[in-house]
This record gives structure tokens, sequence and C-alpha cells, in this order.
């Protein structure tokens, strides 16, 4: 009796019906990831998907699996960073709200409003919540924080950070870079320096000497008004 052998060219056609229904996911919902549809997407048969899954919940469960290795998994490696500091740590954090890579916002709200309509999938979004805010709270205790305090700043963190995608709110790169110095003040209680911001800044915005000036200018007339 001969073996099935699963090759390289297998995965990446499997990988192809993922990637189409987390397409069709972020674009129209749940209820469109059928396997007709992805099949015209694909422009192959029907009968094919089942060579890699064994129904639609089949693929369903790896579209979760999927989202759970993007967004809760790298946000944990992230808290677990190394840092000097508890704003370098933050900073370290807000790496996933500007790097897609890092954490898929738009996967983030389709699994979301998935989960509003399937226990099963709310189970799954609560777990990854609850680690996710486990990693924040650890992160913030191995820099001096009480557990207390530091469970309320991770979930303040957090949860500001959900209300964003849940509002599926729209701001420009350097709108969200220009309020990440007064956010990090607020979630640790401690001041970003300009070196910390530059850091973060160079990582995520290429025009880094313009955008730096301005903020200067920015916290110049904030200072002046102060006085």
């Amino acid at each position: 009796m001969g073996s099935t052998v699963t090759t390289d060219t297998d995965k990446g056609k499997a990988e192809d019906w993922l990637d189409a229904a987390y397409a069709m996911l972020i674009k129209f919902g749940v209820d469109s990831v059928k396997i007709l549809p992805l099949a015209k997407v694909l422009n192959t048969s029907r009968t094919s998907f089942y060579w890699f899954f064994k129904d639609r919940e089949a693929l369903l469960k790896q579209l979760i699996e999927r989202w759970k290795a993007t967004n809760t998994e790298a946000l944990i490696q992230q808290t677990e960073r190394y840092a000097d500091t508890v704003v370098e740590a933050m900073l370290n954090v807000f790496d996933c709200w500007l790097d897609e890579r890092l954490f898929d916002a738009e996967f983030e709200y389709a699994v979301r409003n998935w989960a509003m309509q399937d226990a099963r999938v709310a189970t799954e979004v609560a777990s990854a919540d609850q680690r996710r805010l486990e990693a924040l709270t650890a992160m913030l205790i191995r820099f001096g924080y009480g557990p207390h305090e530091a469970g309320v700043r991770a979930r303040t963190t957090y949860l500001t950070q959900i209300g964003y995608i849940s509002m599926h709110t729209r701001e420009t790169k350097a709108v969200r870079i220009g309020r990440v110095a007064e956010y990090v003040q607020v979630f640790t209680g401690q001041p970003c320096e300009r070196r910390d911001l530059e850091r973060f800044v160079s990582r995520h915005a290429p025009d880094l000497k313009d955008w730096m000036s301005a903020y200067e200018e920015r916290r110049a007339v904030e200072l002046r008004d102060v006085q």
C-alpha cells in the first residue's frame, strides 16, 4: 500500500484556500466564507477543496488559528521583548498598532464581528483577551508596578486599542504617532523622552526628521501655554 505524501505544492494550495478565506472574511464577513465562492475566486473546482480540508468548519478553524498566531502570539512576544524602561517596553507594544505584520487590525475587527454570532469564536476571543491582558500585566509588573496597578494599566492600554479597532477608527500614521508620547504617559505614568520617541518613529516613519521637528514645535507651544 502506498502512502500519501504532502508536498510543498500541496501545502501552497492549502494556503491559497486559507488566504482566499481570509480575504473574504475581511471584506464580507464570515457568512461569505463558503466553498463554492472560494473555488470561483481561486479558479479551481469545488471538489479540490476536500484535498486539504475536511469541511468548511475545518477551514474556519484554521482561520481562527491564523488569527491567534498573527495577533495574540505576536502581541505577547512584543510584551516580552527586552527593554531598559517601561516606556521602551510600552513602545514595543505600540509597534503592534502600527505594523500589521505584528497585529492585523482588520483581521481583529472581522473576528470580533464573527464572535458576535458564534459562541465558539466568542470563547476563543475571550481566551485571547485574557492571555493578552495577562502578558501586558506581567510586562508592567517586571518594571515595578504592583499587581493591581499593573492590571489596571494593562486594561487601560489594551481596551483603548480594542476600542480603536471596534469603532473602526481611521487615522493616518502621522496622527497616530503624534499621540504616542501622551498615550505612553497615560498608560505608564512615565514621560516619553525624545530619544524614546525618536527610536519608535524611526521604525515606522521614514520622514523622521520632519516629523520630529513638527513634534517639538507642538511641544514648545504646549509648554508656553502652560507657563
